[in-house]
């Protein structure tokens, strides 16, 4: 299958790369315009630099690659970022996405899967989160990417554009081979943020809240290891092309961790104690978010390979400490 990854220099991007290049039966164009992402991170396939925003370049790459399947990854994804600039994330996460399901219609490009977020729920009034509960995104980040799956069972219902949303907890780790991992810039995610601390790149963790009403008083996150989210790419694309209908699912492991479990599971692995300080609550940030992606399960039939933290923490840190100022050399 001819398969276009958007975003495919990314942090999850290039797993989902990784993963399908493993295959041996898909043919990979890699479309980025290296904003976030990073050359060295395409493990292979053909890599495309360019922008959703050009229409005809896009049309361009549909005809000349034959693209039969997308898997769309490209968005802007900080959720304070969207906050105080909702226009460039309606516009890269909307319009942009609006010319590449309109050249998908041109080219009879038959299913897309989507990578969606946990933030399309906004508050969780239970937890686990499933996919039923109720979908109040709290910032435009989250609305966005709800409009996004809204749009595309639109496309579905006009023109048969079949579609898997897949929707994210927290994304984390590095791929087992040690060659790719995360490298964002500003980096905002908190394993790699204490990773750096680890690495005598920042003087300290700050732990955003202590009075949460959870064991420690610490926010609960599930963290799923980035390779298994990858894998799950795979199997909603073979899901599509066996003519399932479009559906979305969550991704995460079914079990939180709190900030002060992270890092103690950080100073385990790297086997020694890092500083840490008490910052005030950040607005916004639920108490609790944990999946259930029993529905994944039991459909497509995902099973986490990486599902304990440790593992979770070691395959990052193992990138970290090869790859201290992430891609640059």
């Amino acid at each position: 299958m001819n398969i276009l990854v958007t975003g495919g220099a990314g942090y999850v991007g290039s797993h989902v790369v990784e993963e399908l290049l493993k295959t041996g039966k898909h043919r990979v164009v890699i479309f980025d315009n290296l904003q976030k992402g990073h050359p060295e991170a395409v493990l292979g396939g053909e890599f495309v630099q360019g922008d959703l925003a050009d229409k005809d370049f896009l049309d361009g790459i549909f005809e000349k690659h034959a693209i039969e399947a997308v898997v769309h990854l490209a968005a802007d994804s900080l959720v304070g970022e969207s906050v105080e600039q909702p226009d460039k994330y309606f516009h890269n996460n909307l319009v942009n996405g609006l010319n590449l399901l309109n050249a998908m219609v041109r080219h009879d490009a038959r299913y897309i899967v989507f990578s969606s977020t946990a933030a399309v729920y906004g508050e969780p009034i239970r937890t686990p989160i499933d996919e039923d509960h109720p979908h109040v995104p709290t910032n435009p980040y989250g609305e966005s990417k709800l409009f996004f799956e809204k749009i595309m069972a639109r496309y579905d219902h006009a023109y048969g554009l079949r579609h898997i949303s897949l929707r994210y907890f927290n994304a984390a780790g590095a791929s087992p081979s040690g060659v790719i991992g995360e490298d964002h810039r500003p980096e905002s995610h908190l394993i790699p943020i204490i990773l750096q601390v680890a690495l005598g790149q920042r003087e300290h963790v700050t732990i955003f809240g202590t009075d949460y009403d959870t064991p420690d008083g610490t926010c609960v996150r599930d963290y799923v290891h980035v390779t298994d989210l990858a894998l799950a790419h795979l199997l909603a694309l073979d899901a599509l092309a066996d003519g399932e209908a479009s559906t979305a699912y969550n991704l995460g492991n079914g079990e939180g961790f709190s900030v002060r479990e992270v890092i103690d599971m950080v100073e385990k692995v790297v086997a020694r104690p890092l500083p840490w300080v008490e910052g005030a609550r950040r607005a916004g940030d639920p108490a609790v978010l944990v999946a259930s992606s029993q529905r994944i399960m039991e459909e497509l039939g995902w099973q986490p390979k990486y599902h304990d933290l440790e593992t979770i923490v070691q395959t990052a840190w193992d990138w970290h400490k090869q790859h201290p100022q992430g891609f640059d050399k």
